[in-house]
This record gives C-alpha cells, sequence and structure tokens, in this order.
C-alpha cells in the first residue's frame, strides 16, 4: 500500500529524515520505534504531506503521490492521529469527531461511522454532548482516534498514541488500535513505548538519527541484543 522510498526532510539547512526508506502493505500494521528526536514525527508528518519533502519519493497503492498536499492524501484514504492529539477543546466530543467527515465520499457515512467509533469507545458516547477540553488525556485520544475513524480511512498514521497517558488507558487504546487494525485498515503506528509497539505490529523499523537502522518482524528485532539493551534495558544474554 504505502512504500517510502530515499525520503529527505530537512528543517532549514538542519537535516531531519536522510534516506529513509519502508514499505507497508496492504492490511499490515507496521511500527518506527525509536528514541526521542530520532524523527519519528517528521516521517509521519512528511508522509501526510503537512511537512515539505527535500528528495525521495512517496508511492501509494503504486501512485506517486510525492507532490500530493494534505487534502490530496486524504482524498486517497489517508488519515493522521497526530501527536497531541489537537482537538479543538471549545467543540463538543460529537463536534469534534464529525470534523474528520467533512469530505463528502465520508459525509454520506456520517451516522453508521459515528455509531462505529461509539462502539469502539462507549465512553465518548455518553459524553458525546460535553466539551472536548474537559475530557480526561485518555478520552480526548480516544476523540482523537474516532476523529480519524470518521474519514473512513484505508491507511492510519498514528503518531505518539501512549504519550502522557496512564497505562490502563494506553491498554485501552493499543487495543482500540488493533481492533481497527483486524477490521481491514492498514496502520503505520509511530511510537516511543517499544514493548507495546511492538507487541501490536506485524513488522517494524527502528529509526536512529532521521535514519533507519534496522527492520523486521517484532521476534527478529527483539532477538538482537544491541536492540534490546538500547529500547529495553535488557542485554538479551
Amino acid at each position: 500500500m504505502l512504500r517510502v522510498e530515499q525520503l529527505r526532510v530537512a528543517y532549514g539547512d538542519a537535516p531531519a529524515l536522510d534516506d529513509v526508506a519502508l514499505e507497508l502493505g496492504d492490511g499490515e500494521l507496521v511500527a518506527v520505534v525509536g528514541p526521542n528526536g530520532a524523527g519519528k514525527t517528521t516521517l509521519v508528518n512528511a508522509i501526510a504531506r503537512l511537512l515539505p519533502i527535500r528528495g525521495g519519493r512517496l508511492l501509494l497503492q503504486g501512485e506517486d503521490v510525492t507532490s500530493c498536499d494534505a487534502q490530496g492524501m486524504c482524498a486517497r484514504g489517508v488519515a493522521i492521529i497526530p501527536e497531541g492529539r489537537r482537538l479543538f477543546g471549545g467543540l463538543t466530543v460529537e463536534e469534534n469527531l464529525e470534523l474528520g467527515c467533512y469530505r463528502q465520499a465520508a459525509r454520506r457515512h456520517r451516522a453508521a461511522e459515528l455509531e462505529r467509533v461509539y462502539r469502539l469507545f462507549p465512553v465518548l458516547k455518553e459524553r458525546r454532548r460535553q466539551r472536548a477540553a474537559t475530557l480526561s488525556g485518555g478520552q480526548q485520544q480516544m476523540v482523537a482516534i474516532g476523529r480519524a475513524l470518521m474519514a473512513r480511512p484505508r491507511l492510519l498514521l498514528v503518531d505518539e498514541p501512549s504519550l502522557g497517558l496512564a497505562p490502563s488507558i494506553v491498554a485501552q487504546v493499543f487495543d482500540a488500535l488493533g481492533a481497527i487494525h483486524a477490521g481491514g485498515v492498514s496502520v503505520l503506528l509511530i511510537e516511543q513505548n517499544v514493548v507495546r509497539a511492538l507487541a501490536l505490529a506485524q513488522r517494524a523499523y527502528v529509526l536512529e538519527g532521521g535514519r533507519v537502522v534496522a527492520s523486521g518482524r517484532p521476534g527478529e528485532l527483539l532477538a538482537q541484543p544491541a536492540l534490546r539493551a538500547a529500547y529495553l534495558g535488557d542485554a538479551g544474554a
């Protein structure tokens, strides 16, 4: 579904991503893990076309979409759950959710998608008339996920969904992502919580200093002592 070839992104003269390549197959859940400052959020924002690309190519379903803008990516079935959620605090839960189906193709399915979100997160139905700013951090993350689902995406870009959440809420969020993937949506998961990400992903890439330094199935990555030591605090001996 998605192919990233030799992607380069920079902030002014400072390189952020250098020669990054990755693939995500149709119906696959792939994780990108790495430390703070590795370029993970830059990567997902570049794929969503929220950042300019200095070099390389993006292919979506075989189509070169490098020159697309964010609206063009949305039209092709790509949705993003951004780091930090970025909700409209003065709007209600339901109003925030409805912002996700602004495209006409998605708007036709508004009622069905809204019920889908409420089945996934029953607490949001209970609080649908509540302003988003008054929700807990975990509930706000649920709204952010639901808003992306309202667009009826084929590819979901998820940026640091566990950030700032209590462990019990992180478990709920990851269960929801697993259910979304099981429903046929391809997922690219950007996550600092390596244990959670590798438990959910079918394949993963390790990003450091703007470069991919390792890739493979979770079991293969966890079998590498250097990676275990760097990300799990365990030499794996």
